[in-house]
């Protein structure tokens, strides 16, 4: 996953004032026991996540992110919703109030400054991204924290607390994955996986159809990912699958090879941090129309991680009267990406493994060839 190199800045609470009434009886406390001075409105991680501490969120706003979330899953996404959506998408999944309560205390701090803040956060790719949300018990609220500017493992969070009195503290605490599966988290961090294409949403877009008879078809049946690559902070690992073949090739000639172009799928698999050791089922097109005469195809897994753009040039493999030829393909990722696995999927190989899990680097794959 590629972490984007951005520094936050360093941002602190102010006294919050006493002619608010929603926030009359809050008080910070940090590890020092002092009280920090000032806020920033900036739209960098930290600076997201300390703003967030400070609203008057109930369970009520905690299940709509919860909800939020859980869409995002179901579109193949990870945890995640983004403040894109929440503040220009409202009615999407219901999570109003919730962005109506982050705009509206945006606005006690200057009117002129906090309308360039909600525009600046709602294109600045920063997200709430709530890991193991699935462990959620409906009850507690989560603690709030950030992607750090480097690779880490545990950061500070901030949590909310009614003390006996009324009185309402945000107390710093250390947070790390250990404790995020047990309590919910909410982490300010990038969205890396927004216009990718997972199989859920190319199922929504493209309804299976069968193939013609003449053909087969290749399928992502099942995947599954035996680790994680990144740090918890940055979300679960987004896994991009690869394949170049000529579809429906049908050749007589040689000559007929020139009127084919090279096609290639790109599919996004997102991994969870739950959902690592576990077969996910897929029912995902690779290749729709796969020919007699198509002998192999070449095929590419790698976890994004960002960096200058690159090719991997490959070739696969067909047949025209028993006679076999090579065809070339450039499949493009970063050069930062993690390579899991390349190489070519033969015709044979996929009849002889057809439904059977296979081990490819990091990842275990099922494929359907029928």
């Amino acid at each position: 996953m590629k972490n984007f190199i951005k520094i936050a800045l360093a941002a602190a609470f102010i006294p919050l004032l006493g002619s608010c009434d929603d926030f009359s009886k809050e008080e910070i406390i940090s590890p020092s026991g002092t009280t920090p001075s000032s806020t920033i409105l900036s739209a960098t991680p930290e600076s997201v996540a300390r703003l967030l501490s400070e609203l008057p969120f109930t369970l009520d706003q905690v299940g709509e992110v919860f909800q939020a979330v859980n869409a995002s899953s179901a579109h193949g996404y990870d945890e995640e919703y983004t403040f894109r959506d929440m503040l220009h998408c409202p009615g999407r999944v219901a999570l109003d109030s919730f962005g109506q309560m982050l705009s509206d205390h945006v606005a006690k701090y200057s009117v002129t400054r906090s309308a360039g803040f909600i525009e600046e956060l709602s294109s600045s790719g920063l997200q709430i991204y709530w890991p193991y949300s699935d462990f959620w018990d409906g009850e507690s609220m989560p603690t709030i924290t950030y992607l750090p500017g480097m690779e880490k493992d545990s950061n500070i969070g901030f949590s909310r607390e009614i003390l006996p009195e009324g009185n309402v503290v945000v107390k710093e605490q250390t947070v790390d994955e250990a404790y995020a599966m047990t309590h919910p988290v909410w982490v300010v961090n990038y969205n890396e996986d927004a216009g990718a294409l997972t199989p859920q949403m190319l199922e929504k877009m493209y309804p299976l159809t069968r193939s013609s008879s003449n053909f087969k078809t290749l399928k992502l049946k099942e995947f599954k990912a035996h680790r994680q690559y990144d740090s918890w902070l940055s979300g679960g690992s987004e896994f991009y699958l690869k394949t170049g073949s000529l579809k429906a090739f049908t050749a007589d000639v040689v000559s007929d090879l020139k009127l084919y172009n090279p096609e290639i799928t790109d599919l996004m698999i997102k991994v969870k941090r739950s959902q690592v050791g576990k077969a996910i089922r897929y029912n995902a097109i690779l290749v729709s129309d796969w020919s007699d005469q198509l002998s192999e195809c070449a095929f590419l897994i790698h976890e994004d991680d960002g960096g200058k753009m690159t090719t991997w040039k490959s070739s696969g493999t067909v047949k025209i009267k028993s006679k076999s030829y090579g065809f070339e393909v450039e499949i493009p990722y970063h050069r930062n990406d993690d390579i899991v696995w390349r190489g070519k999927l033969s015709a044979n190989y996929l009849t002889r493994f057809n439904g059977v899990s296979s081990r490819m680097g990091d990842v275990s794959v099922t494929f359907s060839f029928d």
